[in-house]
């Protein structure tokens, strides 16, 4: 098959890629260098798209990112009418007010947001075709990401790593391993939304220590704030950066402090998707 895959030079594009041409399929890697979707459609043919190309920043300013996620993804759309759509979306779209308890697909679209990412993701989901797939991980991490664990690295401060609830919480985390083995499926699965995670769920606080361990930060304690006191310290962040990025704010506490697992249901049984569990083996490397 002949794939065409948005967003090549980013952390699932790349592996996309890589994995596709791995099992069989010609792939046309189309970078940012190669198209900027924001600007507008691509003439090419190919059998089936994979859409990996957003905007993944919850503090972009909302026309920035609905430029790049949603007329970005009407864009591709029009690029290819006849083409499978493989559409890389988010668990971002639920309720980030709450915690999502095994969400089903059913439960998005919401109306109310915390970051102009989620709100820009939905409003992608609306530009695609009927007969598109749509998967929706949650937290994407594996060698060559550089912004979900790295960021928690990031946050350290002395041996200190403060968390909202301590991290306690369940969460469905995707290994990047997982989502490709999911696009793979999706080029001539059935249409339709599925949630793509890890086979378990994990206690995030438990990750987290091993990870720092596995990066060599086992003096790094984790501690916890809670949840109620560090949401409203993010809010009062927020109004008073001026436009700025604040240290922390509320879409992240509510990401960290709130349990996010996903129902894996559909994806098991109309995809055949076959997760395997959570694993930072060589996250010392990454």
């Amino acid at each position: 098959m002949r794939v065409a895959v948005t967003g090549a030079a980013g952390f699932v594009g790349r592996a996309a890629v890589e994995h596709l041409r791995a099992h069989g399929h010609i792939v046309d890697p189309l970078a940012r260098a190669e198209w900027d979707i924001t600007t507008g459609t691509y003439s090419t043919t190919a059998d089936a798209v994979v859409h990996c190309a957003a905007l993944a920043d919850d503090w972009a300013p909302l026309g920035r990112a609905m430029l790049a996620n949603r007329i970005g993804t009407r864009n591709v759309v029009a690029s290819f009418p006849d083409s499978r759509i493989v559409h890389i979306s988010t668990a971002s779209v639920y309720d980030a007010f709450t915690p999502n308890v095994k969400v089903v697909e059913s439960e998005a679209p919401v109306a109310r947001f915390l970051s102009s990412y989620a709100e820009s993701k939905t409003a992608a989901e609306a530009e695609l075709p009927p007969d598109a797939v749509v998967l929706r991980p949650h937290a994407v991490y594996g060698p060559g990401d550089t912004t979900l664990l790295p960021r928690i690295l990031a946050g350290i401060r002395g041996h200190r790593l403060a968390l909202p609830n301590g991290a306690r919480v369940s969460h469905t985390l995707t290994h990047i391993d997982n989502l490709v083995a999911a696009i793979a499926l999706a080029l001539d699965g059935p249409a339709g939304v599925y949630n793509i995670g890890d086979d378990t769920d994990v206690l995030l606080s438990a990750v987290l220590a091993e990870f720092l361990a596995r990066r060599g930060r086992k003096d790094a304690r984790i501690t916890s704030i809670p949840y109620a006191a560090a949401f409203a310290a993010a809010g009062a962040l927020e109004k008073l950066s001026l436009g700025r990025r604040p240290r922390i704010t509320r879409y992240a506490v509510s990401q960290l402090g709130l349990e996010r697992t996903l129902d894996l249901t559909a994806a098991r049984e109309n995809l055949a998707y076959l997760p395997g569990p959570t694993t930072l083996a060589g996250a010392e490397g990454w």
